[in-house]
């Protein structure tokens, strides 16, 4: 029986920020690292790709409401009027969040996937849990940035 024992990596350079469309915010791979916890098991290139195709899997998703802000004269998200029963900086937390969160849980999936055995197929099904979670996490922070519930409920 083979199983899977990674020693970890190191990187000498510091990663620089990811920059993003001009509206949202540039994404920090070592803030995503720090704030998810992730050690350097997963590589820097790996951390990269999967928050580069969370943040076009966001945006995509945000792209209309980003439209309609930018056209009623809110060309960043740092221009947009807070509600007045919000945090500051709401907008920017939320958005990280659905990003980090969507980036996570794509990490998750990818490395359920490293061992074919018996072990390797439990851990994919107990990795898969936290993964729909944080998918959920990033359905949310849209849902909030959007101002839509939470859940969408129709009758049958």
């Amino acid at each position: 029986m083979s199983s899977f024992i990674s020693a970890g990596t190191t990187s000498e350079t510091e990663a620089t920020a990811i920059e993003n469309n001009g509206f949202w915010p540039a994404i920090q791979p070592s803030d995503f690292r720090e704030t998810h916890r992730l050690d350097t098991t997963i590589t820097h290139a790996r951390i990269e790709t999967a928050l580069k195709a969370a943040m076009a899997t966001v945006n995509r998703v945000l792209r209309h409401w980003q439209q309609a802000k930018v056209k009623a004269g809110y060309p960043t998200m740092e221009a947009l009027p807070i509600p007045v029963w919000q945090t500051p900086e709401v907008f920017n937390v939320l958005y990280l969040r659905a990003v980090y969160s969507t980036a996570h849980a794509s990490l998750l999936e990818r490395y359920a996937d490293y061992d074919a055995t018996n072990s390797g197929q439990e851990r994919g099904e107990r990795l898969q849990d936290p993964a729909d979670g944080y998918r959920r996490d990033a359905a949310w922070a849209i849902s909030e940035i959007e101002g839509r519930p939470h859940s969408t409920v129709e009758l049958i």
